[in-house]
């Protein structure tokens, strides 16, 4: 799996964490919803399927412009004051959730780096499961960080830091680990060929 596949599905998200500030919120929940377009509609036309995560991004995003179209400053100030922090819970749950179901959303972009065959191999499904499991963790903690943070902490090391520490480790697991399973079965799969008896001539 091409970790950048991956990657782009976070990029409404990241988008957001970014821009999203008490009094740009609703910018950054329209700038979001303008990239989850922007890669689900080639998505859709090739495939006619879209990522969970771009799903989720859509509804999530969409439902932010409306409430900031709608309603008044006073009533979104809950909203505007843990924009963060909702977008961080929200892929959260995408991402365990999918886990949960036994769709881990990473098979979305693993599919379209493999072969048909190969997608209902037990190797396939641990790989997906593993880098799922990286990820939710990753957003859950963006999310504690999130929550730290609006306890008024250290916003830098919080905000910034520790997110962007998580996020390289999990890029770098995303690129490493499909490898070392690969691996692993080859060898695996040569030590058991090298262990048969030779054939006996006829």
């Amino acid at each position: 799996m091409q970790k950048l596949s991956v990657f782009l599905g976070f990029v409404p998200w990241i988008v957001f964490s970014v821009v999203a500030g008490p009094s740009s919120w609703m910018w950054a929940a329209l700038a979001a919803l303008v990239c989850t377009l922007v890669l689900a509609v080639p998505d859709w036309r090739r495939y006619r399927a879209i990522s969970v995560l771009d799903a989720a991004a859509l509804v999530f995003f969409a439902v932010l412009v409306v409430l900031a179209l709608v309603l008044d400053r006073a009533t979104l100030q809950p909203i505007e004051d843990r924009a963060q922090l909702l977008s961080s819970v929200v892929i959260t749950v995408v991402a365990f959730g999918s886990l949960a179901v036994g769709r881990p959303f990473t098979e979305f972009y693993a599919k379209h780096e493999v072969p048909q065959e190969v997608w209902s191999t037990p190797a396939f499904k641990q790989i997906n499961r593993v880098l799922t499991a990286v990820w939710g963790g990753v957003f859950l903690l963006n999310a504690v960080c999130d929550l730290i943070a609006v306890s008024g902490a250290n916003t830098d090391l919080f905000n910034w830091v520790i997110p962007v520490v998580a996020i390289v480790v999990a890029v770098k697991i995303t690129a490493w680990y499909p490898e070392h399973v690969k691996n692993r079965i080859a060898e695996s799969t040569g030590a058991h060929e090298a262990s048969r008896p030779p054939a006996q001539p006829a």
